[in-house]
């Protein structure tokens, strides 16, 4: 059963078809079924079909829990799906798709669990680096030492260190890897795709052409985030109107807060936020944000731990100086002070800075020069592998982010 349930199109198939068998359960298995209930039936089959697709797409960044994506991803298709009801008035049965939505959302669930093996990758390793350290890194990456150079040894793939020393076996090994279609990874791609991060130190492996990113996607890019942006207005509209007005109340001082920031290209542009802190004298230092703790109103340390201080950088989008996902734009003093101290700094600037990135949902916030060389490994990932499935995942983070107010100074 367990390996029946292997093939991803029988597993869906199965899923499709029982759910749609229950519904026939429930009305009674009537040979004329209203309108309602047929479009409902197609509506819950696309669902699903959209969910299945979209999750392997938006999981392919990091080696992680297939199972905590589930129930965000089907209920953004679902909202996907009512919002197209609505637009073309489309007749649909409420407690039908309500049915849908269980059912796909308990078989997901159960599938994912019942082939999770499946998504475990087991690698083979020539003995030319310390394999426990990728070993320990995630639970779903096994990677062992090859105890002979046999092929028969080696299924998923082969890992190994380009950049160290191999004896001219070993490198016949690799070669007949290649030959039999073996996927060979270095060692530095292996630990990228586990940590969701570039390792600075080995950037020069890197064709630059690598971390260039596609100019398709990012015109394509503006016009959705855009349209996004539009959307989204009649509701972040009057939640910015209460926050200007709560501001107003809580302290002196303007409602926003208007800073230069680097852009792409290292384009200087003029930030908007809320105003979260007491205004600053004028003779003060640049400093990071938990450095001015005490500076935090009660209505600035609200705002900033539910990201409501960032909604008036939805003007910044509109305008073409950020992006909705990229990485974080930092004042100038301190980008002059990390382009000294940091190789490759000044890479993050080929794309244009974003409201959320990849950094702030996997690493946090950055307080120092150490921990701004880590965001810049994060960074490096998010423009290496920049693409519309990596920015859901980014958005999926975000919501997570928000609740959880993971990286809030």
């Amino acid at each position: 059963m367990k390996n029946f349930l292997q093939n991803s199109l029988v597993c869906h198939g199965i899923g499709i078809l029982g759910t749609l068998l229950f519904i026939h359960l429930i009305t009674g298995f009537r040979e004329n079924l209203p309108i309602s209930v047929i479009n409902s039936m197609w509506l819950i089959s696309c669902a699903y079909i959209a969910t299945s697709i979209t999750i392997p797409k938006i999981t392919n960044y990091l080696l992680v829990d297939r199972k905590f994506y589930i129930l965000p991803v089907l209920l953004s298709v679902y909202c996907i799906a009512m919002t197209l009801i609505l637009l073309f008035r489309i007749d649909y049965s409420r407690e039908i798709l309500l049915y849908g939505f269980c059912c796909n959302c308990l078989w997901m669930y159960f599938s994912t669990a019942f082939r999770g093996e499946r998504y475990k990758l087991e690698f083979k390793a020539i003995d030319n680096f310390d394999v426990d350290s990728l070993h320990s890194k995630h639970a779903k990456l096994n990677v062992t030492l090859l105890a002979s150079l046999d092929l028969k040894q080696v299924s998923q793939g082969l890992v190994v260190d380009l950049h160290g020393r191999l004896t001219p076996e070993q490198e016949k090994f690799i070669a007949d890897c290649s030959i039999h279609n073996i996927p060979v990874f270095h060692l530095e791609s292996i630990r990228e795709m586990v940590e969701g991060r570039v390792t600075t130190s080995h950037l020069s492996e890197n064709a630059i052409g690598t971390l260039l990113p596609n100019p398709i996607y990012q015109s394509f890019k503006r016009i959705w985030e855009s349209a996004l942006i539009l959307l989204t207005l009649p509701f972040s509209i009057p939640i910015m109107i209460i926050t200007a007005s709560l501001i107003r109340l809580d302290s002196k001082g303007p409602i926003f807060f208007v800073q230069e920031r680097v852009g792409q290209a290292g384009k200087i542009f003029k930030i908007y936020k809320f105003r979260s802190m007491t205004v600053k004298t004028e003779d003060c230092t640049d400093k990071f944000a938990t450095q001015e703790t005490t500076r935090i109103t009660k209505v600035g340390r609200i705002i900033r731990k539910l990201r409501i201080d960032e909604l008036p950088q939805f003007y910044n989008v509109l305008k073409g100086d950020m992006a909705l996902i990229g990485p974080r734009p930092e004042q100038q003093s301190f980008v002059t002070k990390f382009n000294e101290e940091i190789p490759f700094y000044s890479y993050r600037h080929m794309v244009k800075p974003g409201i959320t990135g990849w950094a702030q949902t996997v690493q946090g916030y950055a307080d120092n020069t150490d921990s701004t060389r880590e965001k810049l490994a994060h960074d490096l990932y998010y423009i290496k592998h920049l693409s519309f499935w990596l920015d859901m995942n980014i958005v999926l983070k975000t919501v997570k982010t928000m609740l959880t107010g993971f990286g809030a100074k």
